[in-house]
């Protein structure tokens, strides 16, 4: 990867609808080899894919908790069932394996607490979970940050 692909993946990040005429301007190429390098880019799964980012309280979302889980066992098909799980609730917005006190970091995010109270009662009832802390998000600082490119 080099400068211009440095570039162009800065770009992208920022402002994902950018025609590739517009940045193929702003790295110094014309719009096919920008295009070939784009191409290039999501063939090799640098690019794995693009989304709009929503609102979250236009999208009638207005909490966030970050959730710290523990599991019983740490066997691997009890592991798998757990994260399977995880996979199907829409609240969990992003799931962490960690190190430290619990096993997983949880991000969820609900309407209101009523919405979160049956989401930690689905959590509840799963199979091996040992302990589950809720850490309410007051406020964001920083979020949605582009990745930096070190390669």
């Amino acid at each position: 990867m080099d400068r211009i692909d440095r570039q162009l993946l800065n770009l992208i990040q920022r402002d994902a609808t950018l025609t590739t005429a517009e940045l193929a301007e702003e790295v110094g190429l014309s719009a096919s080899p920008c295009a070939r390098r784009i191409k290039r880019l999501e063939q090799e799964g640098v690019i794995c894919g693009y989304r709009a980012m929503l609102s979250r309280e236009k999208a009638g979302i207005a909490m966030t908790v970050f959730v710290e889980v523990s599991l019983n066992n740490h066997q691997a098909s009890s592991i798998d069932d757990f994260e399977l799980e995880l996979a199907e609730m829409e609240e969990v917005i992003s799931c962490h394996v960690v190190s430290g006190a619990y096993d997983y970091l949880l991000e969820v995010v609900n309407k209101d607490l009523t919405g979160y109270e049956a989401f930690m009662r689905k959590v509840q009832r799963l199979n091996n979970v040992k302990d589950i802390h809720s850490h309410l998000a007051i406020r964001q600082v920083k979020g949605n940050g582009n990745l930096p490119i070190y390669t």
